[in-house]
């Protein structure tokens, strides 16, 4: 029987999402909640007022509209427990726990599970106080810095910072005039790496990987790779910089390690796994992991 899925999210992945999905014959109906106005009302896709923040709520809807998926597009959600919460209802979700969510809802977990797991990333430390992270800065011993706030940021918590004196005033604009809200209680600092950078995403069973296309977007403001970073503006796929052999690579060393080692430690990865990975001259190593589809990424099929 055609199944009824259920998208969440409002923005521009959630619509690539529910577009695709609308493609599939096993699908009769999609529904987006809260969605916007190109997935209002478009052939088998439609908008659903149902509160995706109460999750009880959220479980009876499933229900009482033969509901058969949820697919989950946003991080707030993920780190928030719905696929937890909707699974012990008996609803079927795609899409991380909680627990395995933390890959990109902590920076400061993320880097130490790298490290507990060999996983290449840059050299790094956290910090709840600024003056403790101004003075790694100042006494770092590679010149170019990156400061992140540990929380969710809406892709938006990273200063590549050009000096130390740029990098101890982002730590200051986190951390004490909070620009990031809560998200920047904890920082890290880490080198900036050299390269292009590339992202890289799979599905996961929880022990298997299946790799993506990589893809790579546009993160600086301006041409030129000039302005402030953000969370990525427009993105192609496939990429030329990555080869056969350098994604079987990525996939060696930073994607089926991932796996391997969230399912060691008890938190099996189930979903999309995304790597954002620099290809640096001493191989791929990883920037950040986010728990769900990119948003440019998802909106741009390979061509």
């Amino acid at each position: 029987m055609a199944e009824r899925v259920l998208v969440i999210g409002s923005g521009g992945r959630e619509h690539a999402l529910a577009w695709k999905l609308a493609q599939s014959p096993h699908v009769q109906q999609v529904l987006v909640a809260p969605g916007n106005a190109g997935t209002a009302n478009s052939g088998k896709i439609s908008n659903s007022a149902v509160s995706v923040n109460n999750h009880s709520i959220l479980a009876q809807y499933c229900k009482d509209h033969n509901v058969g998926l949820v697919v989950v597009g946003p991080e707030v959600p993920l780190a928030a427990g719905i696929v937890d919460d909707l699974t012990a209802a008996g609803v079927t979700c795609f899409g991380p726990s909680a627990k395995a969510a933390q890959l990109e809802a902590s920076k400061s977990f993320s880097k130490s599970f790298m490290d507990r797991h060999n996983i290449p990333t840059a050299r790094w430390s956290s910090f709840t106080d600024p003056q403790d992270a101004c003075k790694y800065i100042q006494d770092a011993e590679f010149p170019a810095l990156v400061v992140k706030a540990s929380g969710l940021a809406a892709g938006k918590g990273v200063v590549v910072a050009r000096d130390k004196d740029e990098a101890c005033k982002a730590v200051l604009d986190i951390m004490k005039d909070k620009a990031f809200g809560s998200a920047g209680d904890t920082v890290v600092v880490e080198e900036q790496l050299e390269g292009e950078e590339v992202s890289c995403l799979c599905f996961s069973d929880g022990i298997t990987v299946s790799p993506m296309p990589p893809a790579q977007d546009h993160k600086r403001l301006l041409d030129g790779d000039q302005g402030p970073n953000t969370g990525g503006m427009g993105a192609y796929c496939p990429t030329p910089q990555v080869s056969e052999d350098v994604l079987q690579e990525i996939k060696r060393s930073v994607l089926q390690k991932t796996v391997d080692g969230m399912r060691a430690e008890g938190t099996p990865y189930v979903g999309v796994l995304y790597a954002g990975v620099m290809l640096t001259k001493r191989g791929p190593k990883v920037l950040e992991f986010n728990c769900r589809f990119g948003d440019p990424e998802c909106q741009d099929p390979p061509s």
